[in-house]
């Protein structure tokens, strides 16, 4: 999945939805819910942070990877360049 689209709706009151949408249609969502957050940019850090910890849980540290995409991510959200000739 390639990141084409970032979606953030605030539900209010610290309750905000984060949706990671790619190029084929898939998308993942991750609820946030901090008082602290109070920006959009706040809020995507926040959520990427969640998801790269919930990529350990059980793999990364946890023991080997459990498929070639495992092995292969670095978990590195924040690349501007998608990687080439890989489709996950």
């Amino acid at each position: 999945m390639d990141l084409i689209h970032t979606r953030i709706i605030h539900e209010g009151a610290g309750h905000w939805t984060v949706d990671f949408v790619g190029d084929d249609g898939e998308a993942v969502s991750v609820k946030v819910v901090d008082q602290a957050v109070t920006s959009e940019k706040e809020v995507v850090a926040h959520a990427k942070q969640i998801l790269v910890e919930l990529t350990a849980f059980g793999t990364r540290g946890g023991g080997p990877g459990v498929n070639s995409y495992d092995v292969l991510s670095n978990g590195n959200f924040d690349s501007d360049t998608p990687s080439k000739g890989r489709r996950h």
